[in-house]
């Protein structure tokens, strides 16, 4: 599967081209009424992966474990709706001594600071796995922009100031994964363009979701992440 294109409405000026830095659209992003369906859908898709997959979080856990000193589970601080903050849930793919709870320090290609099993675990995004429990709890969602911890940085500079549409990206619960996850926008944000790109497709998201691009973003992410392994 491709990755998930845009809705025309919402292409730059209407030209149907993707913006370049500096190009987000200018509008005013509305909160849509809360969807029952969607979080109903996130508690039956977080219960049966949770079900589901359970051999693979024990198995994850164990190596962990024997591998490293430290607690299995890493626990970090986020932003979550409403640009509240909550403690989001990840394997701990770095040694325990060397880990950066900020998560202002962004890690790069050969960071010496992830074990050996994490590595394998940012690789294949199964470190993400844990936060089935963030969206059964309600502080995430299985798509929406990916949660940020307080002070994210963007092209070196706080994220609300590197761009003032920065806090409308809070409208909704975070996700698991997001349209800027599907379309291959992930990872670091010290280049400006992938910083813009990852903004734009956010903003895109909060003003055209439906429950049909939900889950167009979820098989695109499959495709991407998982079966193809461009993960980071």
């Amino acid at each position: 599967m491709p990755a998930v294109t845009l809705p025309p409405r919402v292409t730059h000026e209407g030209s149907g081209q993707q913006p370049s830095a500096g190009e987000l659209p200018q509008a005013v992003y509305q909160a849509k009424p809360s969807r029952p369906l969607k979080r109903a859908l996130d508690i039956a898709l977080s219960v049966s992966g949770l079900i589901l997959l359970s051999p693979l979080l024990v198995g994850i856990s164990i190596a962990i474990k024997l591998t490293s000193k430290g607690h299995v589970l890493f626990r970090q601080e986020r932003h979550g709706l409403n640009g509240n903050t909550f403690i989001l849930y990840k394997f701990r793919s770095m040694y325990a001594d060397r880990c950066d709870r900020s998560g202002v320090q962004q890690t790069v290609k050969g960071d010496r600071r992830i074990t050996p099993v994490g590595r394998f675990l940012r690789q294949s995004n199964f470190d993400e796995l844990p936060q089935l429990f963030n969206v059964l709890k309600g502080d995430m969602s299985i798509v929406g922009p990916r949660p940020h911890v307080p002070g994210m940085l963007a092209n070196g500079m706080p994220y609300e100031q590197f761009d003032p549409l920065y806090q409308s990206r809070h409208q909704v619960r975070p996700g698991i994964t997001g349209l800027a996850q599907a379309n291959g926008f992930r990872g670091e944000t010290r280049d400006p363009y992938a910083a813009h790109m990852r903004l734009y497709y956010d903003l895109t998201y909060i003003d055209k979701r439906s429950t049909w691009l939900d889950f167009k973003i979820i098989m695109a992410t499959l495709v991407r992440e998982f079966i193809k392994g461009n993960g980071s």
